[in-house]
């Protein structure tokens, strides 16, 4: 049987009986729940006119989260701030509709934590197993969007995803900068640690501390930090290196915090989708192209960049897989694909290439977490 709601008048009845701090809490809590209602209508509204989804805007919108806890004068921490907003932007969103989000799982990983921190608990968040599933997920229309791994600021590119980008129909339409706060975690006391367990980068980026904490300690490598999570549940002689989230979903205690060797440790992870992020004044670009195999061919692709004043913020090169001696370069600029500086570069570009595509163009992020 359906649960009654309490009349108005008996909540007003109710209210009159608390002591006078008790109402004025009371009170606001209902003023904040109109005006949270009030947003996700304007949202809607605002969706309906502009003739594209809520969701393609949302990305926009988490990306003015930096600006508006930026005017948080407290008490409240900025991360209480932007928690609170993120989730208020989320439902606004998914107000008669749901996204689906893939990402690299399972749940309690960093990918999961860099989904929940984009797209919030209002959207329908998909792990599947491989970096590739995800691209596969959003071609195949199963996801509407989709966040995957890019590079790391400890062990630099992920491989898998830039050739993914390299070879899918995705554009990459968001940007998300995750600080990664790596924690001891397990059920026993540290100095019992047998084994510690996690993914290969996350037991590399904890290297100087376990060879200073945890000499004695075991290292296995396992596919997640998820996974690693379940391991020292599992054991009360082991440990894993996680999210603290991960620890709270499996009550495991944090034997230690922030054992990370690079205390600007921060994964960046890119949102794709089928078409590229709108302009934003604040926008990065990127692309992947190949250039024909002889002296000063680089060169004169990189001078195009200059003679346009697009500053590069990132370049890789890596092999083109099965082709021996041939190369793909990613590149990374501040700006929009849709600028006129831009448009001029890339045509300038496109005619000293063999192959050129344009991955897409985002909001620039801050680091979070």
């Amino acid at each position: 049987m359906a649960k009654k709601r309490p009349k108005a008048k008996d909540s007003e009845k109710r209210l009159a009986k608390r002591a006078p701090s008790q109402r004025q809490l009371d009170t606001l809590d209902r003023e904040i729940l109109a005006l949270v209602n009030k947003r996700a209508e304007l949202t809607g509204a605002r969706a309906h006119s502009s003739g594209s989804g809520p969701w393609w805007q949302l990305a926009a919108e988490v990306e003015k989260l930096d600006a508006l806890v930026a005017l948080n004068e407290g008490p409240l921490q900025d991360e209480s701030v932007r928690a609170v907003f993120r989730e208020v932007i989320s439902g606004s969103h998914a107000v008669g509709h749901t996204p689906c989000v893939a990402y690299l799982g399972p749940e309690y990983t960093y990918s999961h934590l860099a989904a929940l921190e984009h797209f919030g608990q209002s959207a329908d968040l998909v792990p599947v197993g491989t970096i590739a599933s995800v691209f596969e997920e959003v071609e195949r229309g199963q996801a509407e969007y989709g966040l995957v791994p890019i590079e790391n600021s400890t062990d630099g590119r992920i491989i898998d995803a830039l050739e993914c980008l390299a070879h899918s129909s995705a554009k990459i339409c968001g940007n998300v900068q995750l600080r990664i706060r790596h924690c001891l975690l397990g059920k026993g006391p540290r100095k019992e640690i047998q084994r510690v367990y996690s993914k290969p980068q996350a037991l590399s980026q904890c290297r100087n501390w376990l060879g200073k904490h945890l000499p004695s300690a075991q290292l296995i490598d396992v596919a997640s930090t998820a996974e690693a999570a379940q391991k020292a549940a599992d054991d009360p002689h082991a440990a894993a290196i996680a999210s603290q989230q991960a620890g709270v979903n499996l009550a495991l205690s944090v034997l230690a915090r922030h054992i990370e060797d690079n205390p600007d440790n921060v994964t960046r992870f890119a949102v794709i989708g089928s078409v590229a992020g709108s302009r934003t004044g604040n926008d990065k670009s990127a692309l992947v192209f190949e250039i024909s195999h002889q002296p000063g061919a680089l060169a004169d692709a990189m001078g195009i960049f200059k003679r346009q004043k697009l500053n590069m913020t990132w370049i890789e090169s890596f092999p083109m897989r099965g082709q021996r001696g041939r190369y793909l370069f990613f590149v990374e600029f501040q700006g929009h694909a849709s600028e006129l500086r831009a448009r001029r570069a890339l045509a300038s570009l496109e005619k000293k290439c063999l192959r050129l595509t344009v991955l897409g163009s985002y909001a620039q992020a801050e680091s979070i977490g």
